[in-house]
């Protein structure tokens, strides 16, 4: 510990034992970590003993502090909502914080204005203090349809007027004409009336379908017994819109019940926290938060999301489904129920339908996060890790096509290579291949690796296999390196070749040279003294990295998933008595799946062609049993 750390030994001795927030600040002043403690000195000291436990991050944050403050709370609640303001007001280096994330926009409801509009966003801005809703993010092509929907179910004002400095100074658009926008351009729609629209959308966005279609309802019906029936024809085709968009939505629970979801998925790289939004049973929508990997606890980022997420959103659920236990549960429920003014449950679910929806939420992340890890953040950003890629080895320009390789193994009897390429830092995937390893008997991922690197190389002018390679990467260390450089001396000693390490959690850490020397691109192993600029850079590397080593272990190991479902149905057939190769094959080839076979009727086994009349009651009792 510093000499500057023991300096801090008086203060600590004059501070109270009660709850409150602490603000560790570096030598500039600058906060760098925010922290809430039922027990101030008793948490400041941790930090300050001669040797703290503590996380990676916490540890290097713990370096730098060269003055504290701290603020009294009357209680641990009051402690966590001060402590997500300065976290937020602040935004210090070593809290885990969620991100803006510019691929993924939101939907803005510019509800601080007197007529409010809807709007894309590319971050949340700070009108939300005044009122302004944000929506999202949203994935892809998620944010068009939802406005397309919006758009066709609700008559909002699309156009570019401002208001009210624009009221009645020209004709209304088209869409008033067509009972798309109820107009308030005009100045007979007042600004209650108009408000009370854009409301109807913000319980749109926040999945209150029902309670939108019980209101459209009684619109209508107060339409037609007031016999304006051109009115109550417009609201009848905006009842019956919503009604499809529902009709096409997930039913997932049994009950109507309002939940959230929130799975947790990391590739080493980047973190993805996904939340499934359900709304009376049905699944609506989703968020997908993503974060750099700098190996926070799955409770510290659960926690952060908590806080950081529902503080902003517009709408909280009842209960909150999580992926683990945490240890600030009971507090942060108490929290929740405090924003949303009413009890809202945090639980972890052990089995059962609240499980499955645990399991779909992971799978949603996995799957987010492997499209947003590819996608590979904004084209300038990927371009400078390209040219960043080109440096390490020496090359006079971005390498355009690379191409990566890994192996996978079933058994000595079944062994697969596979081979992904990216260009310009994406995925090609009709060039991608799969190689069965022929040469030799056995297991030995070298001789693999050379016999898939050979075969390529020769064919290297082959229009099939796309354009020569600016860049080999292997899925493997040195040893795998040296077993292909003399592959690549006879056929193509122009390309580099290296390979991607992982750490001993099978996570991307860094490139091996063919020159031995190794490129660590990890947080953990990175240099104290590294600029913004050069973290920037190494994070750009290792995204890359990730992606493609990740994507061509996927790709290795999806024919490895096919031949061991083959076998398995080979193997599940002539496990029936009388069945062998041929009569399975009679059977699959009669049928064509397995679950057909299971279903047959007995009259239908028996024109099985080749399948013996006893054989075809043994299958049907089988199956039956």
């Amino acid at each position: 510990m510093s000499e500057n750390h023991n300096s801090f030994d008086a203060r600590l001795d004059l501070i109270p034992h009660e709850p409150g927030v602490y603000l560790m600040k570096d030598a500039s002043g600058s906060v760098i970590y925010v922290g809430k403690a039922k027990n101030l000195p008793q948490r400041l000291r941790s930090y300050f003993a001669s040797n703290p436990v503590a996380d990676p991050k916490i540890l290097a944050m713990i370096s730098h502090i060269a003055d504290f403050s701290y603020i009294i709370c009357q209680n641990e609640l009051e402690a966590l909502i001060l402590e997500n303001n300065l976290i937020k007001n602040n935004r210090p280096k070593y809290n885990t914080l969620l991100r803006d994330d510019k691929e993924y926009p939101y939907i803005r409801v510019t509800l601080n204005e007197l007529y409010p509009r809807i709007l894309k966003a590319y971050r949340i801005g700070p009108d939300r203090e005044q009122g302004t809703r944000y929506y999202g993010p949203y994935l892809a092509g998620d944010l068009e349809r939802a406005l397309q929907a919006i758009y066709q179910i609700f008559p909002v004002m699309t156009c570019n007027r401002v208001l009210p400095r624009d009221i009645d100074k020209e004709r209304p658009c088209l869409k008033y004409y067509i009972d798309r926008c109820i107009g308030p351009c005009k100045g007979d729609v007042s600004v209650a009336e108009y408000r009370a629209s854009v409301l109807e959308i913000c319980r749109f966005l926040d999945g209150q379908y029902e309670d939108l279609l019980s209101l459209i309802k009684t619109k209508m019906d107060q339409a037609s017994v007031e016999m304006q029936y051109e009115k109550a024809a417009v609201w009848r085709d905006r009842y019956q819109d919503l009604q499809k968009l529902t009709a096409g939505q997930v039913t997932v629970t049994k009950n109507p019940e309002n939940i959230d979801t929130l799975g947790i998925v990391r590739n080493g790289s980047e973190i993805c926290i996904q939340k499934l939004e359900i709304r009376n049973g049905r699944m609506i929508g989703s968020v997908s938060s993503f974060l750099p990997d700098q190996d926070e606890t799955g409770d510290e980022l659960l926690t952060a999301f908590l806080k950081q997420h529902y503080a902003e959103s517009s709408y909280i659920p009842k209960l909150i489904l999580l992926p683990h236990e945490l240890l600030d549960q009971n507090l942060l429920a108490e929290y929740l129920s405090q924003l949303a003014d009413f009890k809202v449950e945090l639980r972890h679910p052990q089995r059962g339908e609240k499980r499955q929806l645990l399991n779909m939420a992971e799978t949603n992340a996995e799957q987010n996060l492997r499209r947003h890890t590819l996608i590979g953040g904004s084209a300038t950003g990927l371009a400078h890790t390209l040219k960043n890629l080109a440096k390490i080895f020496g090359l006079k320009e971005a390498p355009h096509r690379i191409e990566a390789y890994d192996i996978a193994n079933i058994g000595a009897a079944d062994r697969t290579g596979a081979m992904v390429v990216f260009t310009e830092g994406k995925p090609l995937r009709s060039a991608y291949r799969h190689f069965k390893i022929k040469s030799f008997e056995g297991i030995d991922d070298y001789r693999s690796m050379q016999e898939i690197l050979t075969r390529r190389l020769e064919r290297l002018k082959d229009e099939q296999f796309g354009n020569q390679p600016d860049l080999i990467l292997l899925d493997g260390g040195l040893g795998h390196v040296n077993a292909v450089k003399s592959i690549l001396e006879k056929y193509a000693p122009e390309i580099p070749v290296a390979g991607m390490v992982k750490d001993h959690r099978h996570r991307t850490r860094g490139l091996v040279l063919a020159t031995g020397e190794e490129i660590e691109l990890k947080t953990e192993n990175a240099d104290e003294r590294e600029t913004a600029d050069q973290r920037s850079e190494r994070l750009g590397l290792l995204r890359l990295l990730t992606a493609i080593q990740n994507e061509a272990h996927r790709f290795a190991q999806r024919l490895h998933k096919k031949s061991r479902l083959k076998s398995t149905i080979h193997y599940s057939l002539e496990d029936i008595p009388g069945i062998g190769p041929a009569r399975r094959k009679a059977l699959l080839k009669h049928f064509r799946t397995v679950k057909k076979i299971s279903q047959a009727e007995l009259t239908e086994l028996k024109q099985v062609p080749g399948l013996p009349e006893k054989v075809a009651e043994t299958v049907y009792e089988h199956f039956r049993k």
